[in-house]
């Protein structure tokens, strides 16, 4: 059987644009991409802290160091500049215990920036504590 895990976490990115003319998707700093392990073109859940908005879309590569949280297409009428969001990429397992016990979600905490403030692991063990710095 395959599970759906997380796979990867980006907590409070400020959003910096947004364009509903532009063909959808999101656009997010390359660092970000690279310290959670999300890639160009993958679907990802994104949750707006300030209204509760949520609905899914997919990545595009933003330039490293620019702090880019941009929303575009339909989406972009669902959030505004400067609301906090939360960006959910997932991915299937196996259900085999070996697996999901080697299993660790990436995780950035990002600045007001969205510079990375923290880095953390959500480890998929019954046995582990929850949070691993």
């Amino acid at each position: 059987m395959l599970r759906k895990f997380l796979h990867a976490k980006i907590h409070r990115a400020a959003v910096t644009r947004c364009d509903p003319d532009y063909v959808g998707s999101i656009t997010i700093d390359a660092e970000l991409l690279a310290a959670t392990g999300l890639r160009p073109n993958e679907a990802v859940t994104v949750c707006d802290i300030d209204n509760a908005a949520r609905f899914e879309t997919y990545i595009i590569r933003g330039h490293p160091g620019s702090g880019a949280i941009e929303v575009n297409g339909a989406a972009a009428k669902l959030v505004e500049t400067g609301h906090k969001l939360i960006i959910l990429g997932y991915g299937l397992m196996e259900s085999h215990e070996d697996t999901l016990n080697a299993h660790a979600s990436r995780v950035v905490v990002c600045d007001a920036d969205n510079r990375i403030e923290r880095s953390l692991e959500y480890s998929s063990t019954i046995d582990e504590p929850d949070l691993v710095a």
